[in-house]
């Protein structure tokens, strides 16, 4: 018995939900047909491929998710054939499913993707914020081909490339005081009250920064994410310490606000991307490029504040 592309389309859809309805919902056919074609391929292989719990959908188990990523390949492979035709080599289609934890991700995911993704292109992006550790589920279970997170805490599992080193710096108001100094220290930002990004990873990188030098700190507000950060701090709430910086002084609430290298010896945090290194699709191997390209050019002095 052979294995239609359909059925694998139907497959991925299922594995990427974990419920057949919604899949059938998205593939906007009946969900009887979705089951079928889950049934015609346990058949084929003679595998049970998913762990069905009535009130909780269907999971994929390791199996699952090996088929999954095969399918998704040929998929990926017939799409392009389709596509371009002749000029098999050069064809980008199908779809790239990124998570990122990277708070100003905005500030360079857009750029890094319009240089290889042309907007008439047969890809469809999903892209979507999270934190390190769903992230790194996510991609271990399918729900990403590749993310973009901070290599701290990270699964056995998972490998990785570094694309920057990111070093912390003060976010202060435009008016401040200080901010017309070139560094500020930690003892000084530490005077000052400070609103904190309250995000996993981040808030507790920053408290083991003041308490490598000692310092005391008075916490005026927590916000979850970088522009709610911002746009308290340019309100005059306080200072916030950060990584990384979008390419614009101006907040949402229309303050300026300004960054000032830390003087203090501190670890960066490093961003990194990390994917499936055993069999990674076109797109992916597309994207790393891309990733690394961006960086190693201006993309790190644009978004990070060094001496």
């Amino acid at each position: 018995m052979s294995i239609s592309l359909k059925a694998m389309e139907y497959f991925t859809t299922v594995v990427r939900h974990g419920n057949i309805s919604k899949a059938a919902a998205e593939l906007n056919i009946a969900a009887s047909a979705v089951s079928t074609a889950i049934d015609q391929i346990e058949a084929t292989f003679e595998l049970e491929l998913f762990t069905r719990q009535r009130s909780r959908g269907v999971q994929a188990n390791a199996s699952g998710l090996a088929a999954a990523r095969k399918f998704e390949k040929l998929l990926d492979d017939y799409r392009s054939v389709l596509a371009e035709g002749a000029d098999l080599k050069q064809a980008l289609s199908g779809s790239l499913r990124i998570g990122y934890y990277a708070p100003i991700a905005p500030a360079f995911l857009p750029e890094i993707l319009t240089s290889f993704v042309p907007a008439s292109s047969d890809v469809t992006l999903h892209l979507e914020e999270c934190d390190n550790e769903s992230a790194q589920d996510g991609l271990l279970n399918g729900t990403y081909d590749v993310i973009l997170f901070v290599s701290k805490d990270v699964r056995p599992a998972i490998s990785f490339d570094v694309l920057v080193e990111a070093p912390a710096y003060c976010l202060l108001p435009a008016t401040h005081t200080l901010a017309n100094q070139t560094s500020i220290s930690l003892h000084e930002i530490s005077k000052e009250p400070l609103v904190v990004l309250n995000r996993p990873v981040a808030s507790s990188y920053y408290r083991s920064l003041f308490d490598s030098q000692h310092c005391d700190i008075s916490i005026a507000a927590y916000a979850n994410s970088t522009e709610m950060v911002r746009s308290l701090v340019g309100a005059g709430f306080g200072l916030a310490v950060l990584n990384m910086c979008p390419l614009t002084t101006t907040t949402y609430s229309g303050t300026s606000v300004i960054g000032l290298p830390i003087s203090d010896p501190l670890p960066p945090l490093p961003l990194a991307v990390a994917y499936n290194k055993s069999r990674p699709r076109r797109l992916v191997q597309h994207f790393l490029a891309a990733c690394k390209d961006h960086f190693a050019a201006t993309g790190s002095q644009r978004c990070i504040v060094d001496l």
